[in-house]
């Protein structure tokens, strides 16, 4: 009997070290599936966040570089009355326009302007600058009077033809 007792002895002993492994394999699972989690959750607020500031800043509005005509005289650019007729006022302005290549009715493959889709540019800015009254021409609002120019002139030549239009002199007396 005595025999019996000391081969029972162990065999119970392996059981305890497998009671005492189970806890400390159970800790280190559970700190894993943690560090998954927690990896994931950063992973998934992160690009949220970047793709809402990404579309906050305007990045979403990528485009093609554009062809850049100059609208008016080469060297003078457009000379309009402003103000109204008794103001006695004029605008010498430079204004480049940075066009859709893409859109080959309003520009040929060298960059210049159709001669209809020409017309319209000229024909619509002109009115935008002879119908604004003379604040409107404040250096501080010159970002409103280019984007008025550019939804007037994508409404005429169809939308997406006109990403931007720049001043490059700007010269009112």
């Amino acid at each position: 009997m005595a025999d019996e007792k000391k081969e029972a002895a162990p065999e119970a002993a392996p059981p305890e070290e497998k009671k005492k492994k189970s806890p400390i394999i159970l800790v280190v699972v559970l700190v894993l599936i943690g560090l998954l989690l927690a990896g994931g959750i950063s992973f998934f607020i992160t690009t949220k966040m970047m793709a809402d500031t990404a579309t906050e800043s305007g990045a979403s509005e990528h485009h093609d570089t554009g062809k850049f005509v100059k609208l008016g005289d080469a060297k003078e650019g457009i000379m309009v009355n402003v103000g109204g007729v008794k103001a006695g006022k004029f605008l010498k302005a430079g204004i480049v326009l940075e066009m859709n290549p893409g859109k080959k009715d309003n520009i040929t493959d060298d960059g210049k302007l159709q001669p209809m889709a020409e017309t319209k540019v000229l024909d619509t800015t002109m009115q935008i600058l002879r119908s604004a009254k003379l604040d409107e021409f404040d250096a501080t609002k010159q970002d409103d009077l280019k984007k008025k120019i550019k939804d007037e002139l994508n409404d005429k030549l169809g939308q997406g033809s006109v990403y931007d239009v720049y001043f490059t002199s700007f010269l009112l007396q």
